[in-house]
């Protein structure tokens, strides 16, 4: 037997070697998907300009919202929950189609009170269309895939974005009041980038969002193009868009990738990865037996309670079950207002309110941002970090004061 082992290992070497050999001389297929998601580093994500944002809006910070504009809008408003309130530019870049009515009523509210929305698309939702009274064509580009953007205001002409089959452009709008910012130039020159006041703020809608993705954004002196088109927008705080690039499907649910899904993308990472593998099972099933027996050490018993509560805390805490333990923290508050007060918790309306606060003798204003964020909280489906935190935080304050 110690005479075969060193020959299995010299034979598991080999077809290692040579499937290594093999597959890095392999031709790695380019994936061109269109994602325009801000941590992709593939071809057509927004990975670069995402991270330009703060040197681009430098004192003024970056928030990325995962969200419906709806919802984010409404709980970064005055008189809200939200730790601030949502003014400045809220950027959308591709993949906008997935706006509902009361996420456009939301974001023209927050246009008409001062701010700016910017997006970025080959179309916009109808609703978009019929408020501010556009139409957008498509040409086909007939001599080759490349389309020629300029800026009508500042000196960028002539900036190449290839891989065009063709171009959209604006071909009606409100000449008098909206204002051409930009063209695109096929095998004519046509108008796609456009400036629109609405209430107290403006609208600025885009035609070539491949401009802000990550191959455009490294080639040549492309990216000039993409810094004049957020040059226009004030200088102030930016809301990114990211509500459809964490989306997995119809559920809603957010995409989780494994730390290594990058590593086992690269082939060499891959076999290597491989190989150790393959040479770990290898070396624990030829030293399965060990020349001496385990002496077993047999430790005194110990109180392992404060060691139970660690270990069942790290394990929410690795599986970032935020739903599982935001839904035990409201159950076990409302268990113990039902023994301290006596109070009925199924219907958490104003009366509750009103006899929580008669019960404790609390602020009234403290009892109902608590209950209003449960409530909120109960609406969703999706759940992150800041969410528990901050219900953590409201339930140790009524239980302080």
């Amino acid at each position: 037997m110690k005479k075969i082992i060193p020959i299995i290992f010299i034979i598991a070497a080999l077809i290692v070697t040579a499937a290594i050999t093999f597959g890095i001389k392999s031709t790695r297929t380019v994936d061109w998907e269109e994602s325009f998601n801000e941590k992709s580093n593939k071809p057509y994500g927004v990975s670069v300009f995402y991270k330009e944002l703060p040197s681009l809006f430098k004192n003024h910070k970056v928030r990325t919202v995962y969200h419906q504009p709806a919802s984010y809008l409404k709980a970064h408003s005055e008189d809200s929950y939200g730790d601030h309130i949502a003014e400045g530019n809220f950027v959308i870049i591709g993949n906008s189609d997935y706006l509902e009515d009361d996420s456009i009523d939301e974001l023209l509210h927050f246009v008409d009170s001062g701010n700016t929305l910017f997006i970025s698309d080959y179309y916009f939702t109808q609703k978009i269309h019929d408020t501010l009274n556009i139409s957008i064509e498509y040409i086909e580009n007939t001599t080759d895939s490349v389309s020629y953007q300029s800026l009508k205001y500042l000196d960028i002409n002539d900036i190449a974005i290839d891989k065009n089959e063709g171009d959209n452009y604006f071909s009606k709008f409100d000449t008098i009041n909206y204002k051409v910012l930009g063209h695109s130039k096929t095998d004519y020159k046509h108008v796609n980038f456009i400036e629109a006041p609405f209430g107290k703020g403006k609208i600025y809608l885009h035609l070539e969002p491949k401009a802000f993705t990550n191959y455009n954004l490294l080639k040549d002196n492309r990216y000039k193009y993409a810094e004049g088109v957020i040059s226009y927008l004030p200088e102030k705080d930016v809301y990114f868009d990211s509500y459809t690039k964490i989306q997995t499907g119809y559920d809603g649910n957010v995409e989780k990738e494994s730390n290594l899904s990058w590593f086992l993308e690269q082939l060499s990472f891959k076999w290597a990865w491989y190989t150790a593998l393959i040479f770990g099972l290898l070396f624990m099933v030829f030293n399965a037996k060990r020349r001496q027996r385990i002496i077993k050490i047999i430790k005194p018993l110990q109180n392992t309670t404060v060691a139970f509560v660690k270990t069942i805390s790290n394990l929410y805490f690795e599986t970032q079950n935020h739903k599982n333990l935001i839904d035990k923290k409201i159950t076990y508050f409302f268990e113990r207002i039902r023994t301290d007060f006596n109070i009925d918790t199924s219907v958490l309306n104003e009366e509750f309110i009103v006899k929580l606060t008669s019960k404790t003798g609390k602020k009234k204003e403290d009892i109902k941002r608590l209950i209003d964020y449960i409530n909120w909280l109960r609406t969703k489906n999706e759940f992150f970090e800041e969410n528990l935190i901050k219900l953590n935080k409201l339930i140790e304050a009524f239980y302080l004061k």
